[in-house]
């Protein structure tokens, strides 16, 4: 199992939902559910990355959250089968386990370390959504860009990913000329590079240091948790 958070479980948690999942391919720009649907099926990224996305009245979007393979859709949005109160959009295509959330909740009632692994993860998911609301309005906008972008190469396959400049300017809530403007910056600093609907991390390191602290402390926290870490940054 590719996803990070099913393969922790105990083999006998594993059964409980193992022989549920279904596998669903999910292409970039996907909504999996929107804010006040139903939720009635918990996704398990195990390739992709799916972000959580708070709906203003106006129905402009901000990425409050980023979750992959480390982790799960459907169930962190509020109590199990509610009604959702972000909206679930993939932000780089990929492919998903699928569970009927009704199955997970009642493999959850039986599994006491079920549940504590859920609480984990929702407990660093909420903290992840707190740090990113602080940054988006306390930080500068070159920082926030390198944070996101770590982010996001956290859960991806390779260094290069598929993204526009319009995707980074919908997660960010800013223009997209500002966007074209600091990520100009970034690259003539060597950080990353960019090309028609892609951008590639050519020096992790030294993004890391052009991000702001949120990044590290976001980290921090997935492991003073226990959660699993995506691959890069350990």
């Amino acid at each position: 199992m590719d996803n990070l958070w099913i393969s922790q479980l105990e083999p006998a948690d594993r059964k409980r939902i193992e022989p549920h999942l279904s596998e669903k391919a999910f292409a970039a720009g996907q909504m999996l559910y929107d804010a006040g649907e139903a939720v009635d099926e918990v996704w398990f990224p195990m390739r992709g990355v799916v972000s959580l996305m708070t709906v203003l009245p106006d129905d402009r979007m901000v990425e409050t959250a980023a979750i992959g393979r480390e982790g799960l859709v459907g169930v962190t949005c509020g109590p199990l089968n509610a009604r959702a109160a972000s909206r679930a959009v993939s932000q780089l295509e990929g492919v998903a386990a699928c569970c009927p959330a009704d199955i997970f909740s009642a493999a959850l009632e039986k599994s006491e370390p079920m549940r504590m692994a859920l609480a984990k993860f929702t407990e660093s998911l909420f903290a992840q959504v707190q740090q990113t609301a602080a940054c988006n309005a306390q930080h500068k906008l070159d920082e926030r860009l390198a944070r996101w972008l770590l982010t996001l190469h956290d859960r991806a396959d390779e260094d290069r990913f598929n993204l526009t400049q319009q995707d980074i300017a919908g997660m960010l809530g800013v223009r997209r000329a500002t966007v074209s403007e600091v990520g100009a910056e970034l690259e003539g600093r060597r950080l990353i590079k960019r090309g028609r609907g892609w951008v590639e991390v050519l020096d992790r390191k030294a993004l890391e240091g052009a991000a702001c602290g949120c990044y590290a402390m976001m980290r921090g926290v997935m492991k003073d948790l226990g959660v699993p870490r995506p691959r890069h940054g350990r």
